[in-house]
């Protein structure tokens, strides 16, 4: 039986390797964030009408905070350090959410252009408040499970190139279970959703770069145009907008996130940031290692 002081050194050990880091950030990061959702859910239905909006939209920066605090727990307790990857970066996120807004307008553009998509002019009524509030949520709960958690444990331990494909592929396939998910929208959205964060954040080495283009991209989809956000409906955006063509070119009932248009633009995106990276040295070259220090 080892001594005491043994103990305490095989439990440092224990919590520095990547796979028992990778295992706790994921699964607390990802259930987190299942709670963060229902309980917005939850006070969306059950507040009065009059005050519902202020009550979902200020849930949601609450619930946000919460998660950002857990994830910079888990890297104070594992890690020793300061979660500086999520330090406040105003600039950086504000520049996210424009090139969400930027990358979608073009994917509705080019969906148009190819003509399925038609938009008829501001809606009379629309929901974006609470596809602001989810947009929020989504986007804070799952940059820090996949790019804070997954994407950065498995880069410092197996190199940039691994940390972007595993990380890429398995945000897909937590989509696959959405409402009108396919074998082509979970592919769509590893191809252009996880390469292009993942993209997004080696680029920074700071969480809030992915942060802002995934609300931003979100949050124009389905809280301005009114379209399917990764197949949950958003009901009415502030435009009017009507899909109606090959499901590889509208993503069918999933949302445009699933059509060929949002892969291509989505993923000419991410060989940018890529380039840029690895040109600045930013690109980690594979390795293994299983600890940290």
């Amino acid at each position: 039986m080892l001594p005491e002081s043994g103990r305490k050194l095989a439990g440092r050990t224990l919590y520095r390797l990547a796979p028992v880091r990778l295992a706790v950030f994921f699964v607390v990061l990802v259930a987190g964030d299942a709670a963060a959702q229902l309980a917005l859910e939850w006070a969306f239905h059950r507040a009065p009408v009059s005050v519902a909006d202020a009550v979902v939209l200020g849930g949601s920066i609450a619930l946000a905070a919460a998660l950002i605090g857990i994830y910079a727990a888990l890297v104070h307790g594992m890690e020793r350090r300061k979660a500086t990857e999520v330090s406040p970066g105003v600039g950086q996120a504000l520049a996210g959410v424009v090139l969400g807004l930027v990358l979608f307008v073009a994917v509705l553009g080019l969906i148009h252009v190819a003509g399925s998509a038609r938009l008829l002019g501001m809606s009379a009524h629309f929901d974006a408040v609470p596809v602001l509030a989810g947009s929020i949520l989504a986007a804070v709960g799952e940059e820090l499970a996949l790019r804070g958690g997954v994407f950065r444990i498995l880069e410092e331990s197996c190199g940039t190139s691994a940390a972007l494909v595993v990380s890429a592929a398995i945000f897909g396939l937590l989509h696959a279970l959405n409402p009108g998910a396919t074998v082509v929208s979970t592919a769509a959205i590893a191809i252009e959703a996880g390469v292009l964060l993942g993209a997004a954040y080696r680029l920074t080495g700071n969480l809030w770069l992915p942060i802002g283009l995934h609300f931003g991209w979100n949050f124009t989809e389905g809280g301005i145009f009114g379209a399917s956000v990764s197949g949950d409906a958003a009901g009415q955006g502030v435009f009017a907008v009507t899909l109606a063509g090959p499901r590889l070119l509208t993503g069918g009932q999933f949302g445009p996130e699933a059509s060929v248009i949002a892969i291509v633009v989505g993923l000419t995106a991410a060989l940018v940031m890529i380039a840029v990276s690895v040109r600045s040295g930013r690109w980690k070259p594979m390795t293994w290692r299983m600890t940290l220090g």
